[in-house]
């Protein structure tokens, strides 16, 4: 029992780091709390205009939870494990100790988990959000989309009840931290990239 708590508390505290946040201060851009969104993700981080800082932060983001995850799948935990392992490090993410429970919208946090979980899965998923940006050009409602369709996609891969439970729970997290998207998309207001 200690050694789950802990294990737990480990992930939160791994996902809490925000390479968001790091990436400001290694490529010497501003704060993304301080622009755009004021969203410490890889996509505001993308509008300081240093594509290198977004993908240092959309791999950061990624892997730790991937390097969390993972080792707990092979270290043979219980599928209710999985699920609160999995949500700790997202929460982390989303509400980080260190930045004042201030955080991302666990987009990329959640592609790492899926990476982890099975590769598979995360790479169909990705294809979803790609297709509906390229589409639409709305980086939000790309991640709001492919998160709705995780689960789906985990059933039909047949990847079993716990694995479709924790994409339903990542994927209405990440709908959550993206309603006031959701506002603007549907007023018209939301940021679109241009082609």
């Amino acid at each position: 029992m200690i050694n789950q708590i802990l294990f737990v508390a480990i992930a939160y505290l791994i996902g809490s780091l925000s390479f968001g946040i790091l990436a400001s201060k290694i490529f010497s851009i501003s704060d993304p709390r301080t622009m755009g969104s004021k969203n410490p993700g890889a996509t505001n981080v993308f509008r300081t205009g240093n594509k290198y800082a977004a993908i240092f932060t959309l791999l950061g983001d990624m892997l730790k939870a991937t390097m969390v995850v993972a080792p707990a799948i092979a270290y043979d935990i219980s599928g209710l494990e999985l699920v609160v392992i999995s949500l700790a490090v997202l929460l982390g993410h989303v509400f980080p100790i260190y930045h004042k429970f201030r955080g991302g919208k666990g987009v990329a946090t959640a592609l790492g988990i899926l990476f982890a979980i099975n590769w598979v899965l995360a790479l169909i998923v990705l294809f979803v959000w790609l297709v509906i940006f390229l589409l639409f050009r709305y980086s939000s409602l790309a991640a709001i989309i492919s998160s709705l369709a995780a689960p789906l996609i985990a059933y039909f891969l047949n990847q079993g009840q716990t694995i479709v439970i924790i994409a339903g729970l990542v994927a209405l997290l990440i709908v959550y931290r993206h309603q006031s998207n959701i506002k603007n998309l549907l007023d018209g207001r939301e940021s679109r990239f241009k082609k």
